[in-house]
């Protein structure tokens, strides 16, 4: 099988976590031809979407982790299945992305998770579909509305849509005298939509990453507990990340989105679950296989391949 692996560049993979790497490790162990492209080397030419690629080789060094041929181009439809992993933000570049491997799918390309899909779900926005899971929540650029929760609720946490990693998230309590230049910076002065959720104190055992492939559950979440002094369970943000096995709650959540994600294109979806409830629904590039592998010897890489094949043989 060949694959092509739409990524950030190669040199900025930190291999000892990195999700992508560890799809392209397990689909090496089985043989298959991995390809690396850019997103921008995606386009529309000659009638097709054409792929800018490298074939790509696996030194299984921790420096110099990997070897690339010359670069090629080819239609996209020529390779068995195409991985979309490009990390957030979700910009109008990433947006021109979806509309051209769409038509690369409906030129016979098989993608990975589904563009419209990619598209249609934003990954803050998403709970809003699934509002039994989810904790108060509120989306608005009016500073008043955002006020008024606050208010509300004494303590709140607000976040830009776009992002990733932790950033630019921020815990705002009702006495806190930074409220409005936090509320001015993020909306823009009104300009920008975000997000205000009702603070979760379950956030000190961690932020769960519940990994979705093909609708089932991996059987470990990634509990990402915040360094102290510090709300935000994100790696990148300096939390420690603890697997942990699924609890009754996260397996309702995760079995009630599961078939109905699935059902739309989604083959890997990251949820996100403080406590009880659902926060986030991640559909760009899911992490965090490595460091539930690596704590509970379950290979969730093994179990995307698995998912993967099947997918592509359908």
């Amino acid at each position: 099988m060949r694959i092509a692996f739409i990524a950030d560049p190669l040199p900025s993979f930190k291999i000892y976590k990195d999700s992508t790497y560890a799809m392209m490790a397990e689909a090496a162990k089985r043989g298959y031809d991995l390809h690396a492209l850019i997103q921008e080397g995606v386009m529309w030419k000659g009638g097709r979407v054409i792929g800018e690629y490298c074939p790509l080789t696996l030194t299984g060094k921790k420096d110099d982790w990997y070897q690339t041929g010359s670069p090629r181009q080819a239609p996209l439809s020529e390779f068995d299945a195409v991985l979309m992993r490009k990390d957030p933000p979700f910009d109008a570049e990433y947006l021109s992305s979806t509309w051209l491997l769409e038509l690369a799918q409906n030129q016979g390309a098989k993608v990975f998770n589904h563009p419209r899909a990619l598209r249609d779900h934003s990954e803050k926005l998403a709970v809003a579909e699934f509002p039994q899971f989810a904790a108060p929540t509120l989306v608005t650029r009016l500073e008043k509305e955002l006020q008024e929760f606050i208010d509300a609720n004494g303590d709140v946490v607000l976040k830009p849509l776009d992002a990733m990693g932790g950033h630019s998230v921020f815990r705002v309590t009702d006495r806190d005298p930074n409220r409005n230049v936090i509320i001015e910076t993020l909306t823009r002065y009104g300009a920008t939509s975000i997000m205000a959720q009702r603070y979760i104190p379950e956030i000190r055992d961690g932020d769960k990453r519940i990994l979705l492939i093909a609708g089932k559950p991996v059987p470990h979440s990634l509990a990402r507990i915040p360094k102290p002094g510090e709300t935000r369970g994100n790696l990148a943000a300096g939390g420690t990340g603890v697997a942990k096995s699924l609890s009754a709650r996260d397996l309702e959540i995760a079995n009630a989105l599961g078939s109905v994600l699935a059902g739309r294109g989604l083959l890997l979806v990251g949820l996100d679950v403080i406590g009880d409830w659902l926060t986030e629904i991640n559909v760009t590039s899911p992490t965090c296989f490595q460091e539930i592998t690596q704590q509970t010897g379950f290979n969730v890489a093994g179990m995307f391949l698995d998912a993967l094949e099947a997918a592509v043989a359908a």
